[in-house]
């Protein structure tokens, strides 16, 4: 792997700290932009290697001038932050390679899919996968399988369980599970984490949900 460089558009600041979590853990550079500050930052002298879009707030007017910035510079690699309820109208480019996530990911999933397009050809498959007892889980495709069976679980199930596991042995408040896994913009009460812990020990199997403890006083953690 060499350095590479990330422009960031966004109109809120949301992803800003999955950004300062991907300088730690990737070789990488990025640079923060919002659609206003869009044509300064690409004449600004850098070469960017991947665009992270999040694309909240944005127009078609904004969308137009990336699109044109991308294909001018021989397809830059595009990364769109979405919500769950966006998804069924984000609409990807059908040239170049692109990818998208959503803006509740943990840490592990922005790196995970940020390094495939930075290094696709230094990426390695066995990294998607995470193993843990019976369960194996596919931080590519977001599916989990308990005895290579698949395990119908919601998105913020699958949110929650991936977040703990690719975080193990450490110990998260009610508090911390929300910003962490439902993000930033999040409104609801600390009990729907309670809730989708239940959910997701129900759906996993007892040999799984005794790796997922409670830590009275403090919250959950999973323990390998």
């Amino acid at each position: 792997m060499h350095h590479k460089n990330i422009l960031l558009i966004a109109q809120t600041p949301r992803t800003h700290e999955r950004m300062r979590a991907l300088q730690r853990e990737l070789d990488v550079s990025i640079l923060l932009a919002t659609p206003e500050t869009f044509d300064e930052a690409i004449k600004s002298g850098h070469e960017f290697d991947l665009l992270i879009i999040d694309v909240v707030g944005l127009k078609q007017d904004d969308f137009n001038a990336i699109d044109t910035y991308v294909v001018d510079n021989g397809f830059i690699p595009e990364l769109f932050v979405t919500d769950a309820d966006k998804i069924n109208s984000l609409h990807l480019p059908v040239q170049g390679k692109c990818d998208f996530t959503l803006a509740t990911a943990n840490e592990a999933e922005y790196e995970l899919r940020c390094s495939r397009l930075l290094w696709p050809n230094e990426e390695s498959g066995p990294a998607d996968i995470v193993s843990v007892d019976n369960m194996t889980i596919n931080l590519a495709t977001y599916q989990v399988y308990i005895d290579d069976k698949p395990v119908d679980l919601t998105l913020m199930e699958y949110s929650l369980l991936s977040f703990l596991v690719t975080h193990p042995s450490r110990a998260y408040s009610r508090e911390t599970l929300l910003h962490r896994v439902w993000g930033f913009e999040y409104c609801g009460g600390t009990r729907t984490v309670d809730v989708h812990i239940r959910r997701v020990r129900s759906k996993v199997g007892p040999q799984i949900a005794n790796h997922i403890v409670t830590v009275r006083g403090v919250g959950y953690l999973f323990k390998m």
